[in-house]
């Protein structure tokens, strides 16, 4: 059994996509065998969002009792830590912080450089990146600026064309490994046939600001709709998308009057259940990629999609370039287009029971916790 620190967000922005995401790593790692603590600081000031206010601000008190509450349910009450803007620790002291990283196997950073100095003495440090493409290129830039890379012993990413011919990204020079993202796959979880429901996705507008570097600007979700916002038009049937992003910023009545059901993706995906629930009763997913996904054909295939398999919904995602590591045609779609978008949703339909099948297939084979963070620890030496 190892012992391993993860540093993630969970405290500061406790929605349950985020949060979903983070679990599963957790979790994954827990069920393995082994010893798994999250980590977590405040970034800056008024740096937790409080979703049943509204409001950005200093206290963590409502992303305190939600993830003490979320991980309660896997018996990792005890093993996590958020030290707040004034540097008092929730969670684990002090103390018990400071043990826990003396003991430490495993350093996993999903944040850049949070703990970093901290985990110096822990024997293998691992950085994972979760937005391939475009954190490659804000590296880049970084690297430009005259800042070095942090002496990780291991970067991974989910980008699984990076530093392949298959992708346009740059590497800043790094030997970089490959993960899938992996999928939590619940007891109890069945494929509901739910063939009266609706396409359905969930996004944010806009997750980043855009970059730029060699003449080329590096986008987000925002970009890559206009390819398929005529989608609706194309379809016997309704489709959804549950959206997210800062006031004025997402074109709602634009959506609508192109047919889209338009939904606000934060009140779906306030806590892990909801974000669940929702995706239990889809029919499936339909879903863009951000356009630094899409610009360097990283390979990112996400964790939405991949919750969507697992509960038996087929999916129907932009293409990034993850069919040359994932089977598409059965339960899922990789598509460049609305025309090809419909088409696929079209084939789907036509046989509607068997690609749920596929879908789940696909989830247990490829994405399950059990073999993707499996093989990841394998390649740390674990």
């Amino acid at each position: 059994m190892a012992r391993i620190i993860v540093n993630a967000i969970m405290v500061r922005y406790p929605m349950g996509g985020l949060n979903q995401w983070i679990l599963t790593w957790l979790v994954g790692m827990k069920r393995l065998g082994h010893d798994v603590y999250l980590v977590e600081d405040s970034e800056w000031e008024n740096s937790c969002y409080d979703a049943s206010r509204k409001i950005m601000t200093s206290d963590c008190s409502y992303g305190v009792s939600v993830i003490n509450s979320l991980l309660k349910r896997y018996d990792l009450e005890n093993n996590w830590c958020y030290i707040d803007e004034q540097d008092t620790y929730h969670g684990l002291s002090k103390k018990q912080l400071d043990e826990v990283f003396k003991s430490a196997d495993v350093f996993v950073d999903f944040e850049w450089g949070h703990f970093f100095d901290r985990a110096s003495e822990v024997p293998t440090r691992v950085f994972l990146d979760g937005e391939p493409g475009w954190f490659h290129v804000k590296l880049m830039r970084l690297l430009e600026s005259g800042e070095k890379i942090r002496d990780y012993d291991y970067f991974f990413t989910d980008g699984l064309n990076i530093g392949t011919t298959a992708s346009t990204a740059p590497t800043a020079g790094v030997a970089w490994h490959h993960v899938i993202t992996p999928v939590l796959l619940e007891d109890g979880v069945t494929q509901e046939v739910n063939q009266e429901g609706i396409f359905t996705t969930v996004m944010s507008w806009q997750s980043h600001k855009p970059v730029t570097y060699q003449g080329k600007t590096y986008g987000q979700k925002d970009v890559e709709f206009e390819r398929f916002i005529e989608l609706p038009g194309l379809l016997d049937e309704p489709i959804e998308v549950a959206v997210s992003g800062r006031k004025g910023k997402v074109p709602r009545e634009r959506l609508s009057r192109h047919g889209w059901r338009v939904r606000d993706a934060e009140a779906l995906t306030v806590s892990v259940d909801s974000y669940r629930n929702y995706v239990a009763a889809s029919k499936g997913q339909f879903a863009v990629a951000k356009n630094a996904f899409v610009q360097t054909q990283c390979g990112w295939f996400g964790d939405t999609p991949g919750y969507f398999l697992s509960y038996g919904k087929p999916v129907v995602l932009q293409h990034t370039g993850f069919s040359k590591h994932l089977p598409c045609g059965r339960g899922l779609f990789a598509v460049n287009n609305a025309s090809e978008a419909a088409e696929a949703i079209a084939s789907i339909n036509a046989d509607y029971r068997q690609h749920v099948k596929w879908a789940r297939e696909l989830a247990e084979e490829h994405l399950s916790t059990d073999k993707v963070i499996g093989r990841f620890l394998k390649e740390l030496g674990i």
